[in-house]
């Protein structure tokens, strides 16, 4: 009986996010020189459009390159495309302007980490804790990344050892609710071989559930 509001509530969020791409779009056809190009972009990459986003937002930043909330968009709408390198060039270019800009700090560190490159994230997750205390997410995988086993794991000891610092060691530590010791071994394993993608799949599960965790105490 509530499969149908389920449907409801779904095309009232399509109809009002069609909406909002309309007015964007009819304020840009008035004014080409608007910054509405940049909420129009957001737009359109949340909404699994992300080559629309990019277009537009190179386009845009033509006309004012400095724009730093639109070339965040355009790095996103990038990462959505899969062109993480591009993703970072842009990110980069924001950081080179405005080194205080806590999203794209945020960015940065997640892009470094996705490529193994977890001294880089973790540098760019301390800038952005530091400049937004109030970032939980970044705070969590900056414990997790910089961090080691708590005192009093019962893993502790077994973790000093590389014998158990396996990614099938990491996964049943994972599911058997242990995500602190989990996200040790696959940080040790990516420290070790920035490439293994499997490594970085399981950090980034045990990032997620530990940022559950913490929103939900």
């Amino acid at each position: 009986m509530t499969q149908p509001a389920t449907r409801s509530r779904a095309d009232a969020t399509d109809d009002g996010v069609a909406a909002s791409i309309r007015r964007y779009q009819d304020r840009l056809a008035k004014d080409p020189s608007s910054l509405a190009f940049a909420p129009l972009a957001e737009l359109h990459r949340k909404a699994g459009r992300p080559q629309e986003a990019v277009r537009l937002c190179r386009e845009g930043l033509e006309r004012v390159p400095s724009y730093s909330t639109a070339r965040l968009i355009l790095a996103r709408a990038l990462v959505d495309e899969g062109d993480t390198d591009g993703a970072l060039s842009e990110v980069r270019a924001i950081l080179e302007k405005s080194p205080k800009d806590a999203s794209a700090h945020r960015l940065a560190s997640d892009l470094h980490r996705r490529a193994g490159r977890l001294d880089d994230a973790v540098v760019h997750l301390k800038r952005a804790v530091a400049l937004d205390p109030s970032d939980r997410e970044s705070r969590v995988a900056l414990d997790v990344l910089s961090g080691a086993p708590a005192e009093g794991s019962a893993l502790r000891q077994l973790l000093a050892d590389d014998t158990f610092v396996t990614l099938a060691f990491g996964t049943v530590c994972l599911e058997q609710g242990l995500v602190d010791e989990a996200a040790q071994i696959f940080v040790r394993l990516l420290q070790s071989d920035p490439g293994n993608a499997r490594a970085r799949e399981r950090l980034d599960e045990a990032l997620r559930i530990k940022t559950q965790r913490r929103k939900g105490s």
